[in-house]
């Protein structure tokens, strides 16, 4: 984290292999450290634990909470290679297409979860 407050926070859950590879991506392109990633199971979080494991949160310094893909593109414009992508996502049919294409990931999610489970199972 900065010395300073981060420009965002954002809650991921520690214990998704997706989650996992994505923060990791995230904290690479974060060359800024702008970001304070934390996990939900740190117990570190504003809102309840069941609330911020069904979607994915962030909050921009002084911001009220988002979710969903106004959470990403809150991220994205954090880093500055994505910036573009983000502040385009505040184009409201934009953000909507993006929202819908989330809410689409939300169904699969517990199988690509489990599918990936199970690859690092067999890598270990």
């Amino acid at each position: 984290m900065n010395s300073i407050s981060p420009e965002l926070t954002v809650w991921y859950d520690g214990d998704c292999p997706l989650c996992l590879r994505e923060i990791a991506l995230m904290r690479r392109l974060d060359k800024r450290r702008a970001i304070d990633f934390v996990a939900v199971q740190s117990g570190n979080c504003p809102l309840d634990t069941e609330t911020l494991m069904r979607r994915f949160h962030a909050q921009e310094r002084g911001q009220a909470i988002v979710s969903g893909a106004a959470a990403f593109a809150a991220m994205w414009r954090a880093i500055p290679v994505l910036r573009p992508l983000g502040l385009l996502a505040k184009f409201p049919p934009i953000l909507w297409l993006l929202e819908l294409a989330y809410r689409g990931f939300l169904k699969v999610r517990p199988w690509l979860q489990r599918r990936a489970r199970r690859l690092l199972d067999e890598s270990a």
